[in-house]
C-alpha cells in the first residue's frame, strides 16, 4: 500500500474533466433561458460599476448577493454535490458570502472620493472577463452547451464579484474579498487536477485583485500619514 504522501491532488479527484463539464451542460439545459436574464443582469452590473456612487454600489451588492445565493443552491448544493462531497461545504461558504454582500449593501459605508484609476480599470476588466466567460467554452472545444455563465456558474460569478469590489469605494470592504479569492483558488486547483487548460485564469485574477487592493490601501495609508 502506498504511503499517503505519495498521492497528489489528481489522485484524490473523484471525477473526470468530461464529467465535470457535463454538469454545466445539464445545468444549462435545466435552467434555460435563465442564462439570458443573467447576462442582462451582468450588463446592468457593469453599468452600475461604471457609474459608481453609493446608490449604484448598494444596488450592485444586492445583485451579487442574489447571484451568490443562487449559485450556492442551484450549482453547489443541487448539481455539484452528487459528484463532490466538498460541494456541500462550498454551498455554505457561498451562502455566507451572499449574507455578507447583503449586509454590506444595507449597512456598508461608501467614500465619496473616486477609486484609484488603476484599481478601477482592473476591476472593470474583471467584470468584462466575467461577462464574456461563456466564450471560453467554444474556444476550448466544449461547445456552447457547456458554457459557464455569470450568476449561474461559480467562476464567472466570483470574478465579477472581485471586479465589483475593486471598483466600489466601500469602506472596510477588503474583508469581502476573502471567500471569492478562496473560491477562485479552489476552482483553479480543481481544474489543474483535471488538466483543464483554463486552470490559471481564476487564481491569477484573484491574486492580482488581492494584490491590487493591498497596494492601493497601503498607498492611501502612506498618503494619509504624510
Amino acid at each position: 500500500m502506498s504511503e499517503w504522501w505519495t498521492y497528489n491532488l489528481r489522485d484524490l479527484l473523484l471525477f473526470s474533466q468530461r464529467t465535470y463539464y457535463r454538469l454545466f451542460e445539464l445545468h444549462n439545459q435545466e435552467w434555460w433561458p435563465l442564462q439570458l436574464m443573467m447576462l442582462a443582469l451582468g450588463a446592468v452590473l457593469f453599468v452600475l460599476a461604471w457609474r459608481g456612487g453609493e446608490r449604484a454600489g448598494r444596488a450592485l451588492l444586492v445583485i451579487l448577493a442574489v447571484c451568490w445565493l443562487w449559485v450556492a443552491w442551484a450549482w453547489h448544493a443541487q448539481r455539484y454535490a452528487p459528484i463532490n462531497w466538498a460541494a456541500g461545504y462550498f454551498a455554505w461558504a457561498w451562502g455566507v458570502q451572499a449574507v455578507l454582500l447583503g449586509a454590506a449593501a444595507l449597512w456598508g459605508r461608501f467614500d465619496a472620493a473616486p477609486v484609484n484609476r488603476w484599481q478601477r480599470g482592473f476591476g472593470l476588466a474583471l467584470l468584462v472577463l466575467a461577462l464574456v466567460y461563456p466564450l471560453l467554452s467554444p474556444v476550448l472545444g466544449r461547445g456552447w452547451a457547456q458554457a459557464e455563465v455569470f450568476g449561474m456558474a461559480p467562476d464567472p460569478t466570483a470574478l465579477a464579484t472581485l471586479g465589483a469590489l475593486l471598483v466600489l469605494r466601500l469602506r472596510h470592504g477588503g474583508w469581502l474579498l476573502g471567500i471569492p479569492v478562496a473560491a477562485c483558488l479552489v476552482s483553479g486547483a480543481t481544474l489543474w487536477a483535471m488538466a483543464s487548460p483554463e486552470f490559471w485564469i481564476a487564481p491569477l485574477a484573484a491574486v492580482l485583485a488581492a494584490a491590487c487592493t493591498l497596494a492601493c490601501r497601503a498607498r492611501r495609508s502612506a498618503s494619509a500619514t504624510v
